[in-house]
């Protein structure tokens, strides 16, 4: 994953744009569900509940891997492939022709 603001957004290693599209899937559900909240229609916008309500089992597998997901993002990907994607990348602290 890039540590930095350069661009590369999804460069990285399969289990880096595993762990991106997981917290897509998980903040477009939250998002849901609260706006399901907000607007207080009572139903349910839970579209992981949706598509898996009838195995439990692999509905909390789901939510468990995007738990997870979020633990790798916060502590980031530190695999050599992860790590070149912004090996090309310049510091933004640093300063041409600089000490």
């Amino acid at each position: 994953m890039c540590h930095s603001n350069c661009g590369h957004k999804w460069g990285g290693c399969t289990p880096s744009l595993v762990v991106k599209i997981l917290l897509i899937i998980g903040g477009i559900n939250w998002g849901l569900v609260g706006l399901a909240l907000l607007v207080g229609n009572g139903g349910n916008w839970n579209v992981v509940n949706l598509l898996l309500g009838s195995w439990p089992v692999v509905e909390g597998i789901v939510y468990v891997l995007v738990g997870i997901a979020a633990i790798v993002k916060i502590f980031g990907c530190r695999c050599k492939k992860c790590m070149a994607a912004c090996g090309t990348c310049e510091p933004e602290n640093k300063v041409e022709g600089g000490m």
